[in-house]
């Protein structure tokens, strides 16, 4: 009884959302997708030629954005979930820490290297923050690890993370690696969420 609650609160509160709405409206696969137009208009990320790496992409709102900046260039986005076609997108259906998927996305750049390497992963919540936050911050060192592999000199990483107790070792870990470090909460994002966006750009060479 108390989960049919809970559920029916949710739906209640999805449907007075008005970038929940707006996404029905344009389209687009999750609400998600207004964070990376707001921050796209922001930080300059793609352009027409481009090469994007998408991780966690499913339900495919952040690939679905790039494909309609990205015309001329390619996007590969990559999943453990079944992502639906989306066109001028290719996907891998797989968990990118695992060597054959990690593989096959290193083949897939070649020596053109990606421009962008994109990460809203969260993992399945377990309902305890703590928790939760530590999780999303460790897949994000693992898509930064990834990215300072087949990023170009000049590429962009971006990565949703948690405030939380892994938030130092993710933000050390990026200005370590990268010139240009900027933290960025968007607008679309719900204001009682602790999420925000981490932004690196240029890989130093160490």
């Amino acid at each position: 009884m108390k989960k049919n609650k809970i559920s029916k609160n949710w739906i209640i509160k999805q449907h007075r959302d008005p970038f929940f709405k707006e996404s029905k409206i344009k389209g687009y696969r999750s609400r998600s997708a207004f964070k990376l137009i707001e921050m796209n208009n922001k930080f300059k990320l793609m352009k027409k030629n481009f090469s994007l790496l998408d991780l966690g992409s499913c339900p495919g709102g952040w690939s679905q954005v790039a494909s309609k900046e990205i015309t001329k260039g390619k996007i590969l986005a990559v999943d453990i979930k079944f992502m639906e076609k989306i066109p001028n997108v290719d996907f891998i259906n797989g968990d990118f820490c695992k060597d054959e998927i990690r593989e096959k996305i290193m083949h897939y750049f070649g020596k053109q290297r990606a421009d962008i390497v994109l990460s809203d992963m969260a993992p399945n919540t377990s309902g305890i923050k703590e928790i939760d936050s530590f999780r999303t911050g460790d897949l994000c060192i693992k898509a930064m690890k990834l990215a300072k592999e087949i990023l170009s000199s000049n590429g962009t990483f971006l990565s949703k993370i948690f405030m939380g107790s892994i938030f130092e070792e993710i933000n050390k870990m990026a200005k370590k690696h990268f010139k240009n470090v900027v933290l960025h909460k968007p607008l679309s994002s719900k204001s009682e969420s602790k999420e925000i966006y981490i932004y690196c750009k240029g890989i130093l060479k160490i």
